[in-house]
């Protein structure tokens, strides 16, 4: 724990710095495949210091992850499936697998959103052959909705919303894939009622 707490005060003394946003790039970027702590905390301190740059720092944690993101995939790609039994054993690696067989774009969004690990999944996308446009595709959305969402709210509401994304950010994130399913269910159900309407209108 000792260690944790001295990466977070780390991480937090680079919004004091003329280098706050290289570093936030950087940790974003680093978090996708390695770095333990997530960039949000970054993030929230330069919002919080500057909160009319709030959305330029989000769109940098946005691309830093991304990018991340693709080399976790490369490393996945080329034998990350040792590296994952290490990190994680094989019963959570099998248990991984049959999340991506099952669910592929839908694990990835899921997992940028939440406090998940991300590495976990960008590692696992790559050892598991995911489809590499369909993973940077959930990659954007999913880590563009988490960093601009968390901007968005310390731009908006200020240095309270600092303490209670820290404390219910689980409860967004569940909130926010609830409203994802339930937007796709709508457009589902609305297509399919539109393609029946046109298939009763044709002779």
């Amino acid at each position: 724990m000792e260690l944790v707490k001295q990466l977070y005060d780390w991480m937090l003394s680079w919004a004091d710095s003329p280098y706050g946003v290289p570093a936030l790039f950087a940790l974003a970027f680093a978090e996708s495949s390695f770095f333990p702590l997530p960039p949000d905390v970054l993030l929230i301190a330069l919002a919080l210091g500057n909160p009319a740059n709030a959305w330029w720092y989000a769109t940098v944690a946005t691309v830093g992850s991304v990018l991340g993101g693709a080399l976790g995939y490369g490393i996945g790609w080329y034998g990350g499936r040792p590296v994952l039994k290490k990190i994680m054993g094989q019963e959570r690696v099998d248990v991984v697998h049959d999340y991506f067989q099952r669910y592929e774009a839908w694990a990835i969004l899921i997992a940028g959103f939440t406090p998940i690990p991300y590495k976990i999944f960008t590692i696992g996308a790559g050892a598991f052959f995911v489809n590499f446009k369909t993973f940077m595709m959930a990659s954007i959305v999913s880590r563009g909705a988490r960093f601009f969402l968390v901007a968005g709210a310390i731009q908006l509401f200020g240095p309270w919303m600092k303490e209670f994304i820290e404390h219910y950010f689980n409860i967004v994130s569940i909130v926010f894939i609830v409203l994802i399913g339930l937007g796709f269910w709508i457009v589902k159900h609305q297509g399919q009622k539109l393609t029946h309407k046109t298939s009763v209108r044709e002779p």
